[in-house]
């Protein structure tokens, strides 16, 4: 694309040809990253793309369904070489570990659900990978998330996906205006997941068929607590099931097997009513038990926030917006109290069941696509 005037600008927001951009692509082998960097290199930008080595290769080799494993590594290479751009392996496993791998562990032992995904973002990917696209004077990095970046009054926005059951919001809302100045989303504003394999097709990707990844990469098949048991030995200890009385109902095989809101697998039987987990106490490896409703909560504890707004978060007393509190929910009307820079209140006006700490809670704008960031839900 030859830009006539200099105050043009390219694809990627700069004023000056594809050409002469750099753009540092992470690249994790699937077919969404793997598109966004095939299209910048076929815009003619001057594409360099990075694979991250996070965890042994060793276990994960055979392993379906989850990123950054040594065929992921293999798949991002192909494509680099069939487009015609360079490709960098990171090994990243000693950071992963330290940043990811076991905050999961310890918040997991203390009766938290984490999201390591989240925290991957904000401390490898969009942190260390970062600095490191900025050491290969790239003058920014893409990503295949989807979520879009827009430019606003005050500078770069973050906004949902065009493609709602796509949207990657959830687990970006710790994305810093600093980050969002120097990233790119190619793919945010595409209607769905088919037009991406469209594209992966068109440009003769080995990958435009490869499944979606499911699981937390370093969990295979979705089973934490044998994950967590490998990490901490003796983290499985047995205790007691207790009403919310303190009366013992059973026994459990380990706080680590359970989350707040579950009902099955619990091994308590002949109840007239069915019993759900309401709260997780790690020190006394009890497991509290209780009815539906005792799940169910308005008053929402957070700390970390990243505040995206145009105005400082304690310019005002109060903010109205729309609230995520699991990944999987719709965002709900909230009022949000700031109690400092980084803390807050979160009012829900319907009550929620299963909020659980160690989630995160993301803020929306009430009308429009735009995301105003969010905070980590703990116990207060």
């Amino acid at each position: 694309m030859a830009l006539d005037r200099p105050d043009m600008l390219n694809s990627l927001g700069f004023p000056k040809p594809p050409s002469e951009t750099r753009v540092v692509v992470a690249m994790s082998g699937g077919v969404d990253s793997s598109v966004v960097a095939a299209m910048l290199a076929e815009e003619g930008y001057d594409v360099v793309g990075v694979t991250l080595q996070l965890y042994d290769h060793g276990a994960a080799l055979a392993k379906k369904g989850a990123c950054c494993a040594g065929r992921d590594i293999h798949d991002a290479r192909r494509v680099a070489e069939a487009m015609g751009f360079p490709h960098y392996v990171l090994d990243y496993e000693n950071t992963f570990r330290e940043a990811v791998i076991d905050e999961f562990a310890d918040s997991y032992l203390a009766g938290a659900t984490p999201v390591p995904c989240i925290r991957c973002n904000e401390r490898v990917k969009f942190k260390d990978l970062l600095e490191t696209a900025k050491d290969l004077d790239a003058d920014c990095m893409a990503t295949g998330h989807y979520i879009q970046r827009k430019m606003g009054a005050q500078g770069a926005e973050l906004h949902s996906a065009a493609d709602a059951a796509r949207d990657q919001s959830y687990f970006l809302f710790s994305t810093t205006q600093e980050q969002l100045d120097y990233l790119r989303f190619p793919l945010g504003h595409l209607a769905s997941k088919a037009e991406t394999r469209a594209l992966a097709a068109k440009y003769g990707l080995s990958v435009a068929d490869k499944p979606d990844s499911q699981d937390i990469c370093f969990v295979p098949n979705g089973n934490y607590a044998a994950v967590i048991e490998k990490l901490r030995p003796g983290a499985a200890e047995p205790g007691e099931i207790v009403d919310m009385d303190g009366t013992v109902l059973g026994e459990h095989r380990g706080v680590i097997h359970y989350t707040i809101g579950q009902r099955r697998g619990l091994g308590i039987g002949g109840l007239a009513d069915p019993l759900y987990v309401v709260k997780l106490d790690p020190d006394t490896r009890r497991v509290v038990v209780g009815p539906k409703d005792a799940l169910s909560t308005r008053t929402v504890p957070l700390r970390e926030i990243n505040w995206l707004g145009d105005a400082p978060f304690t310019s005002r007393g109060v903010w109205e917006m729309e609230v995520k509190i699991r990944s999987t929910r719709p965002p709900r009307p909230a009022v949000i109290r700031p109690l400092s820079e980084t803390t807050a209140e979160v009012e829900l006006f319907t009550a929620e069941e299963g909020v659980s700490p160690g989630q995160a809670c993301v803020f929306y704008a009430p009308d429009g696509s735009r995301i105003f960031g969010g905070g980590w839900i703990w116990k207060g």
